[in-house]
């Protein structure tokens, strides 16, 4: 049984309220805080946002961090994506210099020997492109939920930022108290395209050398970073912020 056919048969009592809340809520951020990014992972959650954007018809740019280390999938439901919605995902990439100098120093392999390299080429493919994706945005719209992890049961939906003056004010969590039955209710709902990695049974995905699929039982963020102890489980994107080095966009 696929995580769609499971979990869209268990969404929240208060699912058509959270729904119509969240409508809001982006009509809401697009005024108050225009122009708007969504930073997409193309994930779940974030398909369920770009899907509500596209729905309300809002003036709202979708763009992507490509690490040059994504899953074939991920690729392919960019650009199924695209044509899906008629949009352009705008894509941010790590500068190529020097992730070569990273893994000409450390090796293909680096990221799996300690947390602090794995955490460095976090910095050179994620948090240094970002820099460059939310520039002259006044705020950026994420995909994030309480229930993904202890630190995200924390997060607020407008979260302040304090990035420099060419950075958002504000981080928005729009889908921040929905549950997991939720979004894949909202999936098969409204058809929504998501990555085939899902099905077997890839729950956050990101890298290919940093993502498995996770085994009943385990906490959403089992699959990420899995040779680690650290329970944050985080790359630095909602934890810290990101220093603007050389990077590249399409």
């Amino acid at each position: 049984m696929t995580p769609l056919e499971f979990y869209s048969k268990h969404p929240s009592e208060q699912y058509e309220q959270k729904l119509e809340q969240t409508r809001s809520f982006l009509q809401k951020i697009n005024r108050d805080y225009s122009p708007l990014v969504q930073a997409t992972s193309l994930g779940v959650e974030d398909m369920v946002i770009t899907d509500l954007i596209h729905q309300l018809d809002l003036p709202i740019q979708v763009s992507m961090l490509d690490t040059l280390k994504l899953h074939p999938q991920t690729l392919a439901l960019k650009r199924q994506a695209e044509i899906h919605y008629s949009i352009k995902i705008k894509s941010y990439y790590p500068n190529k210099k020097t992730v070569q100098n990273y893994v000409q120093k450390n090796g293909e392999k680096a990221i799996y020997r300690s947390t602090e390299l794995r955490k460095e080429c976090c910095h050179i493919r994620k948090l240094v492109p970002l820099t460059d994706l939310l520039r002259n945005y006044k705020g950026w719209i994420t995909g994030l939920r309480k229930e993904q992890s202890n630190f995200r049961a924390n997060l607020q939906a407008v979260e302040p930022e304090n990035k420099g003056n060419d950075q958002p004010e504000v981080k928005l969590n729009p889908l921040l108290d929905w549950t997991n039955g939720d979004v894949w209710y909202y999936v098969k709902t409204y058809r929504v395209p998501y990555n085939t990695l899902h099905d077997h049974f890839f729950v956050s995905i990101g890298c290919e050398p940093c993502t498995r699929a996770i085994t009943l039982g385990e906490d959403f963020r089992a699959g990420r970073w899995w040779w680690e102890h650290d329970e944050a489980k985080e790359c630095g994107l909602h934890v810290s912020a990101p220093i603007s080095l050389n990077s590249h966009q399409s």
